[in-house]
């Protein structure tokens, strides 16, 4: 068994004269929950297809569950649940039809796990209704249903959660913590980069049909700019005494406190901040309040893709 689930070196799809993937170099690591996140058209879906042997690539090469692909395909993706897009299913039938009915080109095994798979994603007191009763949120969570029949190593998930509520999305994550805790890898492909930054362990950014960022959540987000916000009286005096500290590339009022944007090369948090409480008590200005601001992951993704477009 090898250490990652998802294996892909220099994959390429071409439609055409169109390069919808180039050159794709991605690992998953076992056991985890993945974020691949990216814009409209920067080829998610793309990679999901070829990865479930939708598609073929038009280079490069694929390892699966430790299964190189095409042509281990079949055994790899029998350990495989997922979810491209919507999951359609038969709407005069039942919930519980329909995963008997998926159940059936399953092994015997699966018919087993109907029951536990409805009570997992929520669905057990409803799952005697007709599909076509259900909100688009259900129809979400009785497509992860339906991945659970395989017993899965990896669940490929395309907007799971789509349609869901709140405390829906709040049911998801736990769901998702807890198929990773049971040392299942969860690939998760979203547009909502604070679900993702919530929910997963690693993250993957793509866009114009390149990798431009992948590697923890941790490391995706400890990179770009240091900012300090400081709670600090007067404000304005404040702003100005510490934009003239060489460590600070700029100092200004922002929503009653002092954003500082440390410069490039300065040392390390811990000193800069003493530096500066020193120049503002050196000129009466009172100190409530020094908080690091938190890059998120939105802020890199942000980052990442204005970058290529201004390119």
């Amino acid at each position: 068994m090898t250490e990652f689930a998802i294996e892909i070196h220099g994959v390429g799809k071409r439609f055409g004269d169109r390069a919808a993937l180039q050159s794709i170099d991605l690992q998953v690591p076992r056991g985890c929950a993945f974020g691949f996140l990216g814009p409209n058209g920067a080829g998610k879906t793309t990679l999901i297809r070829l990865l479930l042997g939708l598609a073929k690539p038009t280079t490069g090469s694929m390892r699966l569950l430790g299964h190189d692909l095409p042509g281990g395909a079949a055994a790899a993706l029998a350990r495989v649940g997922a979810i491209i897009e919507e999951p359609r299913f038969h709407g005069h039938l039942t919930g519980r039809e329909n995963l008997h009915v998926h159940a059936a080109a399953r092994e015997a095994a699966a018919h087993g796990r109907v029951e536990g798979a409805l009570a997992r994603v929520g669905l057990a007191k409803r799952a005697g209704d007709r599909v076509r009763t259900y909100s688009l949120g259900m129809r979400q969570r009785l497509g992860v249903a339906r991945c659970l029949l395989s017993d899965p190593e990896l669940l490929v998930l395309d907007e799971p959660v789509n349609g869901l509520d709140p405390a829906g999305i709040l049911e998801f994550r736990g769901l998702v913590r807890s198929l990773v805790a049971e040392g299942r890898t969860v690939w998760l492909s979203s547009h909502l980069l604070d679900e993702v930054e919530k929910t997963c362990d690693v993250a993957a950014i793509v866009d114009r049909g390149h990798v431009v960022a992948q590697g923890t959540i941790a490391e995706l987000t400890s990179g770009g700019e240091r900012t300090i916000d400081i709670v600090a009286e007067p404000t304005v005096k404040a702003a100005g005494v510490l934009a003239g500290v060489p460590a600070v590339a700029r100092a200004v009022e922002y929503d009653g406190l002092v954003r500082v944007t440390i410069a490039p090369g300065a040392p390390r948090d811990m000193d800069v901040v003493t530096v500066l409480l020193r120049r503002l008590l050196a000129e009466n200005i009172s100190v409530e309040r020094v908080m690091p601001v938190q890059r998120s992951l939105e802020d890199e993704f942000l980052s990442m893709t204005t970058r290529l477009e201004n390119a």
